[in-house]
């Protein structure tokens, strides 16, 4: 049989007085009189009342719930992010609910449908590869809920973020190519509407430039990051006119899909044809070839940024107005060989 939960309402029925007054007397104040608390505190043992942390926390305009919404967890980037996450977040006694969005719009609209009816405090976000405006997480605005992005963030919108320098990281990638001596080198970026995928292009193409190696407009492969478009656009490199020496992904996972194609051919990754990438997932140590180098991002650092940036716009004072903020994180180039 279910235990009835005890309300401040049947201690005041026990006691002959108004719900506000013990409401006040549990809360110890000031005008309700020692006898009376008392009396309250008495009864409320007596009846073993316990306060609801949800209906106090809603009545402070606040759930103690932080919503975070990115595109897959099965990626160890996002993981491990998450984990950055929730250990600041549960340090300060808030939980955490996820969603991914599995690199879909619509499912992250309803995520952010889902944090609005909840009422979360606050919402830390990697958009999706569909995602091209920024007119949902405003909505999450409108209601009082702040949002901070992190590595995948809103393109030319003024928003509180935490990123890598991944132009910088994308100029050392291909700078270690050109002095390997590999002056072939194709990419296999991300969606156009990531900026995170502007930033990979822009420091692949101040590179190439300044290290006098050839672009050619064939070897510039844009993939919706999915294994099929990636296996895909692999193979038009590999069938193409001339194949590349060595192809620059957008993080480990599409190398992987990518030296899968090699392999189809007949080719030997990384041997035949050099993979460099992002993110130095711990996976690839597994690979009979893993990618030559790979660029650490730093996931886990990301998230805790992302969450500490946070709370202190939640804890902020109400009437203060604080500017967007970026947090960059430095990167580094791991060589695997």
């Amino acid at each position: 049989m279910q235990k009835i939960q005890v309300t401040i309402k049947d201690i005041a029925q026990a006691l002959g007085i108004s719900v506000s007054t013990v409401s006040r007397a549990l809360q110890n104040h000031p005008r309700i009189g020692l006898r009376t608390k008392e009396r309250v505190f008495e009864t409320a043992q007596r009846l073993h009342y316990v306060p609801n942390p949800a209906a106090i926390l809603l009545k402070k305009n606040r759930t103690a719930t932080i919503g975070v919404v990115l595109p897959h967890l099965q990626e160890e980037f996002f993981s491990q992010a998450i984990t950055g996450i929730e250990d600041v977040i549960s340090a300060q006694q808030y939980n955490v609910v996820v969603s991914q969005s599995r690199d879909k719009l619509e499912r992250e609209n309803r995520a952010i449908k889902s944090f609005i009816n909840s009422r979360v405090d606050g919402v830390i976000a990697s958009i999706s590869a569909e995602t091209t405006q920024y007119y949902q997480f405003r909505e999450l605005e409108n209601y009082g809920i702040p949002v901070v992005f992190f590595d995948r963030v809103p393109k030319d919108v003024p928003v509180n973020r935490v990123r890598g320098n991944i132009a910088d990281a994308a100029f050392e990638v291909i700078q270690f190519l050109a002095q390997k001596g590999i002056k072939k080198v194709a990419i296999l970026n991300g969606p156009a509407s990531l900026e995170v995928s502007d930033e990979r292009l822009m420091g692949y193409w101040n590179a190439m430039k300044q290290f006098d190696l050839p672009i050619h407009q064939p070897f510039i492969k844009t993939t919706d990051l999915s294994k099929e478009d990636t296996l895909k656009k692999m193979l038009d490199l590999i069938d193409g006119p001339t194949m590349p020496e060595a192809v620059f992904c957008f993080n480990d996972y599409v190398a992987m899909y990518a030296m899968q194609a090699c392999r189809q051919k007949g080719l030997v990754p990384n041997k035949d044809i050099v993979f460099v990438s992002f993110a130095n997932l711990p996976i690839t140590a597994y690979l009979d070839n893993p990618p030559l180098a790979s660029v650490e991002q730093f996931a886990y650092q990301m998230g805790e940024e992302a969450a500490k940036l946070l709370l202190k716009i939640i804890q902020s004072p109400a009437d203060s107005v604080l500017p967007p903020e970026e947090i960059v994180i430095n990167t580094r180039l791991i060589v695997h060989s």
